[in-house]
């Protein structure tokens, strides 16, 4: 490494609390980015396969964005909430009618996506008077709060000690992992999740439940895409009960599953919409929550007691404006589609070749294969929240040959760049397939 790099390193092992980890560790520096790569301080190039954390969706480094950026930054680059300011006002707007204006009427912003999540929990809450939240076990919301008591994997832990009331977690369907199959019996888990649900909605009391958040397809936990009628299913429990449905699109919305929201594969319409990281690409923290029309006019009516300084933030919302210009004028939607349905394609073949895939999951550009011991029994890598020594390492290897991507437990994800090329995927998926074959002769059939 070079002499820049490991004064880098030190100051961050030293200074900087690290994420989700031990502090002091090893860490990899990060010189510069462009396109869908990235180079470390030896000039060591990494495809970005991952988008960073599924936010950096048009790629590293994109000068219309950055010109925005710049161009804020010389005329106004912050204004208090309170007052209006060209770019939060047409980011407002186009929020609006991206999700349909015909339902929604208005935008809350935030600085991310655990404040968005924890702002859509409070106004479910303000407007129904009720106080219960069911999310699902298999979700991540965030890590303040409220946003990590509503999230249902291991990283709630940590948060639990802090107290947070009226939060409930159900079992969200998850076909291969449950013994079902896509496009075979997906519908019997469709009909058993559901009528689980609703069952313990009413233990619950289905008039003190204020909202149910869900992700529109999950994310972190391995791109688990819902079976068959089970998101308009769980619509029609909302309605039935008079719960509003809050849809956290915070990984999976700006075009990342080939649509501008993954809600709008389903046939169905969110009361709250959750979203961050694609609204900039990444380039400025910004997150919001759209609602909808009945909310809105709830809001003319009551005060809405939220609040955060950098709401709106001017410099973000610019950068916002200029990330949705890009990705009409540059279609990315008709790009994800055609380049998605290559990487769902190569994915498919990965899964059937390689003993250690049991299953490809690939909707756009969003997608995930499961690691298995055993194809036939479907044998995870490693049980839940169990300690796992063979994922960090297929993902050392792969960062070895330059391929930086995250997983967990037993799920590696693949959800590089909206941007990229259909020769840049083959080429990446071409590394990919030789680490999963080192991976098979390594802890498979050994």
């Amino acid at each position: 490494m070079s002499i820049e790099g490991a004064e880098v390193v030190k100051e961050h092992q030293e200074y900087v609390l690290q994420p989700w980890a031990k502090q002091g560790g090893p860490v990899l520096p990060i010189k510069r980015a462009e396109g869908i790569y990235f180079w470390d301080y030896d000039d060591k190039r990494y495809a970005d396969m991952s988008s960073l954390l599924v936010c950096a969706n048009l790629g590293h480094s994109n000068p219309d964005i950055i010109e925005a950026i710049c161009q804020q930054a010389h005329t106004m680059p912050f204004m208090a909430p309170d007052f209006a300011s060209g770019p939060k006002s047409y980011l407002a707007k186009k929020l609006v009618e991206l999700a349909g204006a015909d339902t929604y009427s208005r935008v809350f912003f935030t600085c991310g996506g655990a404040e968005s999540n924890e702002n859509a929990i409070k106004i479910a809450r303000l407007v129904t008077g009720r106080t219960k939240v069911f999310s699902a076990y298999l979700s991540y919301h965030g890590a303040t709060l409220g946003a990590a008591h509503a999230s249902g994997d291991w990283r709630r832990f940590a948060a639990e000690a802090g107290g947070a009331s009226g939060f409930v977690h159900f079992f969200n369907p998850y076909p291969y992992r449950d013994g079902y199959t896509y496009g075979v019996d997906e519908e019997e888990e469709t009909k058993k999740a559901l009528a689980q649900l609703e069952r313990q909605l009413h233990f619950e009391g289905t008039d003190r439940v204020a909202a149910i958040l869900m992700e529109s397809i999950v994310g972190a936990n391995g791109v688990i895409i819902p079976p068959k009628g089970y998101m308009e299913g769980v619509r029609a429990l909302c309605d039935t009960y008079g719960i509003l449905l809050i849809l956290d699109e915070v990984m999976a919305g700006f075009y990342r599953t080939g649509k501008p929201f993954t809600w709008q594969h389903f046939d169905l319409k969110p009361d709250i919409i959750t979203f961050a990281k694609g609204v900039t690409s990444g380039y400025v923290p910004l997150g919001g929550v759209i609602v909808s029309k009945a909310i809105g006019e709830y809001f003319t009516e009551h005060v809405l007691p939220c609040g955060l300084t950098y709401s709106g933030h001017t410099l973000a919302c610019a950068a916002g404006v200029a990330a949705l210009n890009y990705y009409e004028q540059h279609h990315i939607a008709e790009h994800v589609q055609k380049v998605g349905a290559v990487l769902k394609q190569e994915l498919q073949r990965l899964a059937d070749v390689h003993p250690i895939v049991g299953e490809a999951r690939a909707i756009g550009l969003f997608s995930s294969l499961e690691l298995v011991k055993d194809k036939k029994t479907r044998t995870p890598l490693a049980a839940y929240g169990e300690a796992n020594t063979i994922l960090p390492a297929i993902k050392g290897e792969l960062r070895k040959r330059g391929f930086s991507t995250f997983g967990r437990e037993n799920n590696i994800n693949i959800c590089p760049p909206l941007i990229i090329t259909e020769e840049e995927l083959r080429t990446n998926l071409a590394i990919l397939d030789d680490v999963l074959t080192w991976a098979d002769q390594k802890y498979i059939q050994a």
